[in-house]
């Protein structure tokens, strides 16, 4: 495994990326995978697809297939970091989920903190949008990845702005 694909931040990841290369945000849960894509500039974040988990080799298939179709330079991991900060047997199992991609494909990956993006996500279907459980369940992984990867877009775009 080449842990030096795997960033510290969202800065040293992005430096990593060829011009064109988008970043990927996952939000992994037990039954799902969220995902959503950056624009080419890095400032938007969209969610695109869920995968229904199966095997691993059977979602890192279709991992792959989308990195290579989307032009995706480095993938934004949400981290369920708990909320004392403290990362738990969750936390233990998506970095490892991320060691086995970069086992499979030469990718950068760095993990980002998604507390209460789920939450967040789900606040906004109802309150906002008045959507129904079964609707909710639909889209809410790969919007809570487009909250997660926007989250690192914005941190990214503002580290760029201090400079």
């Amino acid at each position: 495994m080449d842990r030096k694909l795997i960033y510290n931040n969202i800065l040293d990841l992005r430096n990593s990326l060829k011009k064109s290369d988008r970043l990927m945000g996952l939000d992994v849960g037990s039954k799902t995978i969220g995902l959503s894509l950056s624009n080419s500039d890095l400032n938007i974040s969209l969610g695109i697809d869920t995968i229904k988990r199966k095997k691993f080799r059977d979602d890192l298939k279709r991992l792959s297939e989308i990195i290579n179709n989307r032009s995706v330079g480095g993938l934004v991991i949400g981290l369920p970091i708990s909320m004392d900060g403290i990362e738990g047997r969750a936390c233990q199992s998506i970095r490892q989920f991320g060691y086995n991609i970069i086992e499979q494909i030469s990718i950068g990956i760095t993990f980002w903190d998604e507390r209460l993006s789920t939450s967040a996500v789900e606040r906004f279907l109802i309150k906002d949008l008045n959507m129904t459980r079964n609707k909710r369940s639909e889209v809410i992984d790969k919007l809570a990845a487009t909250y997660i990867l926007q989250g690192a877009l914005d941190a990214l775009n503002q580290q760029k702005q201090i400079k």
